[in-house]
């Protein structure tokens, strides 16, 4: 196994202690709005197609930006633009900060004032030009997080047998790949692409104020 690939395998770990485990993808705020277990592969579909889609896509051109000196916080006005919903946006820079303490501490070295208030795929797009990611790799990186994150909380929300939900994320691994060759060519904020998912966006606004709550998003 190449070092890029242990890499990946590094960065896509659960266990990694960025702030992953408070995390559903949005899978809770779902199943509570009548999302069933059999329908979670579609939903991983949907999310790769829409909100992980910008997400790998901004993490691809803030690696780019990085790489040529830039202003990632023009990186960040446009994920921010792109997703609409508040909770999320604030989600995505909490999780930005867990990220960042990864970076400071594995790849140590220069960060710009404002990163604790960029997002998680602005922090993972510096973290892949300090770790010399390639595009594709943190593009797939984004979508693997996604997929096993969701699969991770319908362990804890819907027991389910594990090899089963195990079988799901291998299907969706074309998917992943699709997705990441999709967004590997980008380097500047507007190509960034731009899908919206309302009823993902809803969820995560409900979730927001529910008191009663397994996962932070």
């Amino acid at each position: 196994m190449s070092t890029s690939s242990l890499l990946l395998a590094l960065l896509g770990d659960a266990r990694l202690p960025s702030g992953g485990h408070t995390q559903s993808a949005g899978l809770e705020p779902a199943l509570r709005a009548g999302t069933t277990a059999a329908q979670v592969p579609a939903y991983l579909r949907a999310r790769l197609r829409t909100v992980i889609r910008v997400e790998a896509g901004t993490a691809v051109v803030a690696r780019a930006v990085a790489a040529g000196g830039g202003d990632l916080a023009e990186v960040e006005a446009a994920w921010a633009a792109r997703t609409p919903s508040p909770a999320l946006r604030a989600n995505g820079r909490r999780l930005g900060r867990g990220y960042l303490r990864v970076l400071r501490t594995l790849w140590p070295g220069p960060v710009d004032a404002r990163a604790r208030t960029w997002s998680r795929p602005v922090v993972l797009g510096l973290l892949a030009h300090r770790a010399a990611m390639a595009p594709d790799d943190v593009a797939r990186l984004v979508g693997y997080d996604d997929v096993q994150t969701v699969a991770a909380a319908l362990l804890k929300l819907e027991p389910q047998d594990p090899l089963l939900i195990a079988g799901w994320v291998k299907d969706l691994l074309p998917h992943i790949d699709e997705m990441a060759a999709q967004v590997a060519h980008l380097h500047t904020p507007e190509q960034i692409p731009a899908h919206g998912a309302p009823l993902i966006e809803r969820w995560a606004e409900t979730h927001d104020t529910t008191t009663e709550r397994l996962f932070s998003a």
